[in-house]
């Protein structure tokens, strides 16, 4: 009989030099902003359940329990199962167990894949034999004059799974490993339109188009899914905007222009859905369309604060639920000289003043956003929390939810919910703060990794023997906790402009927000910038984390800073440029999925210089070789293997130990 069992694998911690703390606002601003949180697990629509089973993995992570027995003649000290079944296989073996006059061992093979072996038997004379099996027809040659038996490859209806998500006392034990996941970021009013009519863009004569609702819906995003938009990417995980219902009021921004709620961090009624987003019931449709297209749901969640509309607010502006927004010295808005972005106020400041701040210190206050979070993901079945500007949060909010999900939602989904947290930072270790699965964060986004990578492959400034080191010391200081990487987001210039021949800027922490309303960039010419792009997509992609990718980038959409770099979807009349960067971001997906190395392997540089790296990605038998060139002219990388490999993205074959690299190109060579 073939039993289901759990197999959890940590990731073994590590630590890394510090970086300094950046100096700027925790997120840029969101004409109002504070981003969101995360909601979590489930699998089906409205039912935050899911079918039994066995776990969700890969094939290649998948184990089967094969039984193999061997039956002797009585005269048997003990018999070795021996074989290429593990790496150990055929030197160390597995001992089998008699019972009634057999010999038996249960153990787990890898999927679909072949198994050779042999049965080592002594015997109590101490002589001993390797014998074939002898109920298995099926044999090769050893290479020493005798058999090895072979089994077929081996599938099965209950396997087990060689790595899983973190375990957490009393949490989900298995379920999808958030390590092999891809994540898209769906910016949904600037997706696509499925039902206009729900299109209601504000009156105001005075709200630019730019800062006004498109009409992007959750139909329009379920229209993708079922066409494969997502799967064509290797996309497994999409992040959607707040869902929550929004104000219906504009407000100035910083900048003195006016804005609407059409990004989604202004929630008025935290129970309702953003009705030109959809119902609750589309809302559900969506879920459930990306289940059965086998794609996980993490939303954000805004639990900062409300809008003054909100009737949060209006019930509780008087006892104790808001921080004050006045105080001694002016308002307490973030960033203000009364309450600097950074130090104790920056758990107590308004983003806006037209944003009431939560005081999560207020037991009641946070009782009841914890549970307002743990409402939507019951009743919708999100998969996990994009959780906005943490760190302006009281902490208490965070391990109360963490807590509650274990306890509430996680045995019964049985998937542990994902959430990851937003500090807009180049400070380690205030990001590292928050970080820990069983207790708060799984992971965060990574603002320095995506400022080194930015800086080093996109606007080719310092070396890249620097963004090695730099990653080098990266990988592992947050832990056991599953970073989320990037190029580019929401809340920065569009990453094609930083990857021009000439970048529009040169300042990876910049806001861009200087071309905001005038001088706009336009759609970048030629190739060269797409194919920057896609040389650090192929590293995001071939190395630990979610790489995180934002909606447009894919075919380099333009824009200067929020709201600029928001603007609606292309969906048709690529540039030979955007054509190709898509082609490469696809190529790119497929390779990370065909990989559990490229996924959770280990990195060891093989070779590195001021314009290429190339690195050996290792995860058990499954071995890749990256091989990175930023440079305008082809360059020879060494330290390969002594054979043919056949690169991934075009397939090329091509002959180490040394290569050439063609300019701003990105090889992936699996190790046969």
């Amino acid at each position: 009989m073939r039993r289901v069992m759990w197999l959890v694998v940590a990731s073994i911690a590590g630590c890394g030099p510090d970086l300094p703390a950046n100096q700027l606002p925790s997120h840029p601003f969101d004409p109002g902003s504070g981003h969101s949180g995360d909601y979590g697990s489930g699998s089906g629509a409205g039912s935050g359940t899911m079918p039994s089973g066995p776990p969700m993995c890969a094939e290649p992570e998948r184990r089967c329990p094969e039984t193999f027995s061997y039956t002797g003649a009585g005269n048997e000290q003990s018999v070795t199962l021996i074989g290429d079944f593990a790496a150990d296989g055929w030197t160390k073996g597995v001992a089998l167990s008699l019972s009634s006059g057999k010999w038996t061992a249960t153990i787990p093979v890898a999927w679909n894949v072949q198994v050779t072996y042999k049965f080592h038997v002594v015997y109590n004379d101490k002589s001993e034999k390797w014998l074939p099996d002898p109920t298995n027809a099926v044999t090769a040659d050893d290479g020493f004059g005798g058999k090895n038996s072979v089994a077929s490859a081996i599938t099965c209806t209950e396997w087990t799974c060689v790595s899983t998500q973190i375990a957490c006392p009393g949490g989900a034990q298995g379920g999808f490993d958030w390590r092999d996941a891809v994540m898209y970021f769906v910016f949904v009013d600037r997706f696509l339109d499925g039902n206009p009519a729900n299109d209601q863009p504000l009156p105001d004569p005075g709200l630019a188009a730019a800062a006004n609702w498109q009409g992007g819906d959750w139909a329009g995003v379920t229209q993708k899914i079922q066409a494969g938009y997502f799967q064509s990417l290797g996309v497994n995980t999409l992040w959607l905007s707040v869902p929550v219902d929004q104000s219906e009021s504009t407000g100035l921004g910083t900048d003195g222009k006016l804005y609407s709620a059409y990004h989604a961090y202004w929630p008025r009624d935290l129970t309702k859905t953003e009705q030109r987003f959809g119902s609750e019931a589309d809302l559900q449709a969506l879920v459930a369309a990306a289940h059965a297209a086998g794609l996980k749901v993490v939303v954000d969640y805004a639990m900062h604060h409300v809008h003054k509309d909100s009737p949060t607010w209006q019930a509780h502006m008087n006892d104790g639920w808001f921080h004050p927004l006045d105080v001694t010295g002016g308002q307490c808005i973030c960033g203000s000289s009364a309450c600097p972005w950074d130090g104790p106020t920056a758990k107590t400041c308004w983003f806006m003043d037209y944003l009431p701040a939560f005081d999560f210190t207020n037991s009641a206050a946070r009782a009841f956003s914890v549970q307002n979070t743990v409402d939507w993901i019951t009743k919708i079945g999100f998969d996990g929390f994009r959780l906005d500007a943490i760190k302006h949060v009281d902490t208490s909010w965070l391990t109360d939810l963490r807590a509650q999900l274990t306890a509430t939602i996680e045995p019964t989904s049985k998937q542990h919910v994902y959430l990851v947290g937003e500090t807009y930072s180049g400070d380690q270790t205030l990001i590292k703060s928050f970080v820990d699965p069983c207790a708060m964060l799984d992971g965060q986004f990574d603002f320095p990794l995506r400022a080194t990578l930015d800086s080093t492959v996109l606007m080719r400034q310092g070396k890249m023997s620097a963004l090695a080191t730099f990653m080098d010391s990266n990988t592992g200081y947050y832990g056991a906790g599953v970073m989320s990487t990037f190029i580019g987001n929401h809340d920065v210039p569009r990453s094609i402009h930083f990857a021009e021949d000439t970048p529009l800027w040169t300042d990876a922490w910049t806001d861009g927000k200087d071309r905001n309303w005038t001088n706009q960039p336009s759609l970048v010419g030629g190739t060269s910038a797409y194919e920057r792009v896609a040389v650090a997509l192929a590293l995001l992609m071939t190395n630990r984390g979610v790489p995180m990718l934002y909606y447009g980038d894919e075919i380099g959409l333009p824009g200067a800073g929020d709201p600029d770099n928001r603007r609606f979807m292309q969906w048709s009349g690529y540039s030979a440029g955007q054509s190709a960067l898509l082609q490469s971001v696809q190529k790119l997906g497929a390779a990370r999925a065909a990989h559990p190395a490229l996924r959770r392997g280990d990195r060891a540089t093989v070779f590195v210089d001021d314009e290429t790296w190339a690195y050996k990605m290792s995860d058990g038998s499954d071995v890749v070789y990256v091989a990175l060139n930023r440079a305008d002219a082809p360059r020879v990388v060494n330290g390969l293997p002594s054979k043919m490999l056949t690169d991934a993205l075009t397939g090329a074959a091509l002959t180490g130990p040394s290569i050439t690299v063609p300019p701003r190109t990105a090889l992936i060579l699996p190790s046969p």
